[in-house]
């Protein structure tokens, strides 16, 4: 695998733009706490985006199916490009409805950039390098918000908040020119997709659910992947009202720093981790996890705890999503790809959607340590359902490619 250049210009490609990704998001974050006085009406700026994505979401599964994976990585990289000129002049008018049609525009780039990486992966290693690649995706993708949260957290200090999204500038044009040198031979698989799935293309998302039926593990690992979205969706919020309680900025990045090695820790322990548990172990047993990391929170205005809980959350999702993302890459279609990669990116910003908008009510209303109770309550609530419901079912995540699925593939 290591041998394979498109598995260096991917991760390095990655690791740039990630730096790009994490100095705007702090910049972000930054601005919103300088205009916007309500944890709710913050919420409901982030969510813009979202909306919009959950709006392209059947489009871009539909394109990403029809089109070259590298065509679309393009466009979008370039869409993620031309976005950072909203939030420039956000930030040189003062006005939050700049930075509304940036949250808009980066979120449309990333409903067609990630389900079509996620897309091309595939294509680039072999079904057995996966788990490796995935795990050092995500990883590249961890280092790059540790450094990025820290660079950007030095250059706040030193200097203006428009410099961090001239370095997101930098970092997306530097991916464009990564994207340019990718080199995958998708063209047999694509015209087999079209000559099998014709007019049915057209469908959009309405083509995947059959094939869910099909592959009950694929459907049950995604319901599964919706229980750490409950604190991932409302991480940005959390932080910011931590770092109130805290009463100090340099706690953002050390959460995050925590939170990301402890990720990186957890994603090169679960290829040792396989080899003793099954699948099923490792998506419950890291789902409960995640529900314990959010109970621990109750104790946010104590640094210790606050900093080993996060780093719980991480190891925790460094273990549980290139599970998750192995299952998806292998035992769906390499066909409905793209559509099914956009449908979970779209389940994916509804929930989003919900938890922002519930985590930016309950921090006005109850506070944070009696909302971090309620989240922990539902997530051990649905991870105790999803796996009665897994039983009775007779649901085995372990199981192997069908004939079907490998007739498409090959």
């Amino acid at each position: 695998m290591w041998k394979n250049r498109n598995v260096w210009i991917i991760l390095s490609g990655e690791m740039i733009a990630g730096l790009g990704l994490w100095t705007g998001i702090i910049g972000n974050l930054e601005f919103l706490q300088e205009k916007i006085p309500s944890d709710f009406v913050k919420a409901i700026i982030l969510s813009i985006g979202l909306l919009a994505g959950i709006l392209a979401g059947p489009t871009a599964g539909r394109i990403i199916d029809q089109s070259r994976k590298k065509t679309v990585l393009m466009v979008a990289g370039l869409g993620r490009l031309i976005s950072v000129i909203f939030m420039l002049l956000a930030i040189a008018t003062g006005s939050v409805w700049w930075m509304v049609a940036f949250i808009i525009s980066i979120q449309l780039s990333a409903t067609f950039y990630f389900p079509a990486l996620q897309s091309a992966i595939p294509l680039v290693v072999k079904d057995g390098d996966l788990l490796t690649m995935n795990g050092m995706h995500m990883n590249v993708a961890t280092i790059s918000r540790v450094l990025g949260t820290a660079l950007a957290g030095v250059m706040l200090v030193y200097w203006s908040l428009s410099s961090l999204y001239w370095v997101s500038m930098i970092a997306y044009a530097a991916l464009l020119g990564f994207t340019m040198m990718l080199k995958i031979d998708e063209g047999k698989g694509s015209e087999r997709s079209q000559r099998k799935e014709g007019d049915g293309d057209k469908g959009g998302f309405m083509e995947v659910f059959p094939v869910l039926k099909e592959f009950p593990a694929v459907g049950m690992t995604l319901i599964m992947t919706m229980i750490p979205l409950l604190f991932i969706g409302s991480f940005n919020l959390i932080v910011i009202n931590i770092s109130e309680i805290q009463d100090s900025a340099s706690t953002k990045g050390l959460i995050y720093t925590f939170e990301g090695i402890a990720f990186m820790i957890g994603s090169f322990a679960v290829k040792l981790i396989t080899r003793k548990w099954k699948t099923t172990v490792i998506l419950f047993f890291f789902a409960t996890l995640v529900a314990v990391a959010e109970f621990m929170l109750y104790f946010a205005h104590n640094i210790v705890v606050t900093l080993a809980a996060f780093a719980v959350l991480g190891f925790a999702l460094g273990c549980f999503f290139p599970t998750a993302m192995v299952i998806f890459q292998r035992q769906m279609p390499k066909a409905y790809h793209g559509r099914f990669f956009s449908f979970r990116n779209m389940l994916e910003r509804v929930m989003f959607q919900v938890v922002l908008l519930s985590a930016g009510a309950f921090l006005d209303i109850v506070g944070l340590q009696m909302m971090v109770i309620i989240f922990g309550i539902i997530s051990l609530s649905l991870t105790l359902l999803f796996f009665i419901q897994m039983k009775r079912r007779n649901i085995v995540l372990e199981e192997k490619l069908t004939e079907p699925a490998a007739e498409i593939i090959l």
